[in-house]
């Protein structure tokens, strides 16, 4: 599934742990992970202007200034700042293409080591693929990723409870809902509650992405 060379972990060769491409051949088309680039900025600009409406009223806002957190910098700036949080160690950001074609993006984030190892795991793709097997088969490659190359044991996606293609993805995959947090993001103005759904390494020892497609042939 891995692209890189170099070391080999449980299957996986890599080099290093960042930037990493990451490939998964599916009935839908061939699904990438792969890092955001600063020559997306155009493709990923129409992406995000034709899909407004389809993503906004589920984004992270800033408390104090009511923003979205993405539009405030150039895209060039946000993809350096992503660079350099990659490069940290504490982020992932993946650009999400289908058959060749950016349709999205996907980030690893709040990486965390020591007696946690744990990570959160956020989407989102254009409304013209939904539906179509990409997120379900990025989120899978992306936390077989993080189990079996990064040695983390807990990931969790957070999702408002209003949010029904979210919330089927993270059905399909079979992650274990934790429950509501109260107030947890900032989103469109006001403090919105999340369903928290995880899985940990124990829950799937054979990975997710195996799972997921085991799940697809039934």
């Amino acid at each position: 599934m891995s692209e890189s060379t170099g070391l080999v972990v449980k299957g996986w060769t890599v080099s290093k742990p960042w930037p990493v491409t990451l490939r998964e051949d599916t009935p839908g088309g061939v699904v990438v992970l792969r890092p955001l680039r600063r020559r997306d900025g155009k493709a990923w600009s129409q992406l995000r202007a034709d899909n407004a409406a389809w993503l906004e009223r589920w984004e992270a806002t800033s408390p104090v200034t009511g923003e979205n957190r993405m539009a405030v910098a150039s895209f060039h700036e946000y993809v350096r700042t992503l660079s350099n949080q990659a490069r940290s160690g504490s982020l992932l950001p993946f650009g999400v293409e289908l058959d060749g074609e950016l349709v999205g993006q996907l980030t690893v984030a709040s990486i965390t080591y020591g007696s946690l190892c744990s990570a959160s795991i956020g989407y989102w793709v254009s409304e013209h693929v939904a539906g179509r097997g990409v997120t379900p088969t990025g989120v899978a490659m992306a936390t077989d990723y993080c189990w079996f190359v990064l040695g983390l044991h807990r990931i969790e996606i957070n999702i408002r409870p209003e949010n029904k293609p979210s919330l089927r993805v993270v059905e399909k995959l079979g992650f274990r809902d934790e429950g509501v947090r109260e107030r947890f993001l900032h989103i469109q103005g006001d403090w919105r509650d999340h369903r928290t759904f995880a899985l940990t390494a124990e829950e799937m020892p054979g990975g997710l992405l195996a799972r997921w497609q085991q799940t697809r042939q039934r």
